[in-house]
């Protein structure tokens, strides 16, 4: 059987992968920490500490563990299922730009969102079942009209752009028409935003993402198999069909889940994977070191939203303007490799 670009790691590579993977790390707890102390009410790291381990009762230990613990955890946990989606849909298409929030599912999963709002109300399973389904109909739509005896990622990603921008239709429509109340909720979050994560929504959607997480090692292999084409998966017995389909399916779930607590936030699902791959110096997209690399960028724009701007800002504002930056970075540098 060929080995997979990604299995055909060095040594050196792999050496370069652990310590890039270990700085991220660090880089992560460090933000933690700064998660945890920074705000209007002030936290020493050491109260930090006393407030995790239980040593520490009182105010502190109320605003580390019930107010910026969820949020900073949910950033962390969304940045990985965002990254690893993003990671998921670039290999299978074997192109840079497939991201989710470009071809269309996270508009997906926010109209249907929206329509289990309006039609049901605003209890987080429906929310979350309403995303869910709104994100593989997307899916699904994309898929049929893109394929062509085959899946070629470049018609995948003109077909998921007209789809979302049919979508972004739809759901300003709907806005437009729902009560004022109802419309400025649902626009705020359309924004993407950390600022109405609780524990009570953290906890089930961490467990969702953690759970959907341990479902992508089994098919790794075979996902990666798709980076040789699909004449070449095909010939290593690799169901091309299925597993590219279960693979998005997956990815879809892990948008569709954050979708619903934090709305649709853009470009850490397009940006993530590929600066992975460059700062691992990986042949292939590393799914794991993605994870950590997403967390660590979506708690960053966090605190940048928080903190640094003047005015509190949702964290998907901060995304779009650090990830339309990249994304135009991304257009030239592919322009001047394929001239």
């Amino acid at each position: 059987m060929p080995r997979s670009p990604v299995t055909r790691m060095g040594p050196a590579i792999r050496t370069r992968s652990v310590l890039v993977g270990l700085s991220v790390a660090g880089v992560s707890v460090v933000l933690l920490l700064l998660a945890l102390t920074l705000g209007d009410f002030p936290v020493t790291p050491a109260e930090v500490v006393g407030a995790v381990t239980g040593r520490l009762d009182g105010l502190p230990r109320i605003v580390v563990l019930e107010w910026r613990l969820p949020r900073a955890a949910a950033a962390v946990l969304f940045g990985a299922a965002l990254a690893v989606a993003g990671a998921i849909f670039q290999t299978v298409t074997r192109n840079p730009l497939a991201s989710p929030d470009i071809i269309g599912l996270a508009n997906g999963s926010f109209t249907g969102m929206l329509v289990a709002l309006l039609a049901f109300g605003g209890s987080w399973p429906l929310l979350t079942a309403g995303s869910l389904v709104g994100g593989l109909l997307a899916a699904v739509a994309i898929y049929l009209l893109a394929y062509r005896g085959g899946l070629h990622g470049f018609r995948f990603i003109v077909v998921g752009i007209g789809i979302s921008a049919m979508l972004a239709s739809v759901n300003t429509w709907m806005l437009l028409r729902a009560e004022l109340e109802t419309a400025l909720f649902a626009s705020a979050w359309g924004a993407g935003t950390l600022n109405s994560v609780t524990a009570a929504t953290a906890v089930p959607a961490g467990i969702c993402i953690l759970v959907l997480l341990a479902l992508l090692p089994p098919i790794v292999p075979a996902v990666r198999q798709l980076d040789l084409g699909d004449d070449s998966a095909s010939a290593t017995g690799v169901a091309v069909g299925r597993t590219r389909l279960t693979a998005i399916a997956l990815a879809v779930c892990l948008v569709s889940v954050v979708t619903a607590v934090a709305g649709p936030i853009a470009f850490v699902a397009l940006a993530a994977p590929q600066i992975t791959r460059r700062l691992a110096g990986s042949p292939g997209i590393p799914f794991a070191l993605s994870g950590l690399v997403g967390g660590a960028l979506l708690l960053c724009s966090d605190l940048i939203a928080q903190h640094v701007i003047p005015l509190t800002v949702p964290v998907g504002v901060v995304t779009v303007v650090l990830g339309g930056g990249y994304l135009v970075w991304l257009l030239i540098h592919e322009s001047r490799r394929r001239a």
